[in-house]
């Protein structure tokens, strides 16, 4: 794939993600009504009405493979690349409007993350990059943070579904956060990466997280001059992510 090809794909993904999420913004009381409520997870109208807008339209301007939280895989004719979508990161926020959701599409080829776009559709935000190319905010080009120390950095976190919530799971994950000067749960994924990315936090750590809560993110963290660190867990698109600035 062509330095060409790949720009036209991130178009594609920004477009969708801006046609989504503006589509979720509208639905109001109707998009938050509760579809499934198991155990720390839930799922809304809108997930499902952001997800069919997204499948729609992918498919149409691609022949790729795509991995929807949603739906699952959903093979295509071209199975060397892969379309990574969450059609509403943030769920709980947004169902109780909590102002801090998006949704995020990524394109991946294997097990890299080629390009991504994510789009904070409260603050009609659009990110989006290319590994190792660029990233940007509404076109202007962003650079992660030069904090070049632990002790100064602010980190980004999260208990995602499947978090160890036992006394000693709860012990790791406090010394494991400790060392950095603030720490901040926004409860999305993509947000808290994208915010690395854009130098107004310094860090991002997860732990049990599934691929697509961050498969939108990772490609303009890592186009926006990021480090990654990401190792599989036993669960099928399960991993352990640490993101930073690079510095530290």
């Amino acid at each position: 794939m062509n330095k060409q090809e790949i720009k036209e794909l991130l178009h594609v993904a920004s477009e969708v993600v801006v046609m989504a999420g503006d589509f979720i913004s509208t639905r109001n009381q109707s998009g938050r009504k509760i579809r499934r409520d198991s155990g720390r997870d839930i799922k809304i109208i809108a997930d499902i009405q952001s997800e069919n807008i997204i499948l729609k339209h992918l498919k149409r301007r691609s022949d790729f493979s795509i991995l929807s939280e949603e739906k699952g895989l959903i093979k295509g004719r071209d199975e060397g690349f892969i379309w990574v979508v969450d059609p509403l990161d943030g769920t709980l926020n947004f169902s109780r409007k909590i102002p801090f959701c998006c949704v995020s599409i990524g394109l991946w080829k294997k097990d890299i993350p080629l390009l991504g776009a994510v789009y904070d559709f409260n603050r009609a935000e659009l990110f989006s990059g290319i590994t190792g190319s660029g990233a940007w905010l509404n076109n202007r080009l962003i650079k992660v943070s030069g904090t070049g120390r632990k002790e100064k950095a602010v980190l980004c976190t999260g208990f995602p579904t499947n978090t160890d919530f036992s006394s000693k799971g709860i012990q790791r994950f406090t010394d494991d956060i400790r060392s950095y000067k603030k720490t901040r749960l926004l409860g999305s994924a993509a947000l808290s990466i994208v915010y690395v990315a854009s130098g107004r936090v310094d860090a991002y750590q997860e732990e049990n997280i599934m691929l697509w809560d961050i498969g939108g993110a990772l490609p303009i963290l890592l186009g926006a001059g990021g480090k990654l660190e990401m190792k599989r867990c036993l669960m099928a698109n399960c991993f352990n992510v640490h993101v930073n600035n690079g510095n530290f």
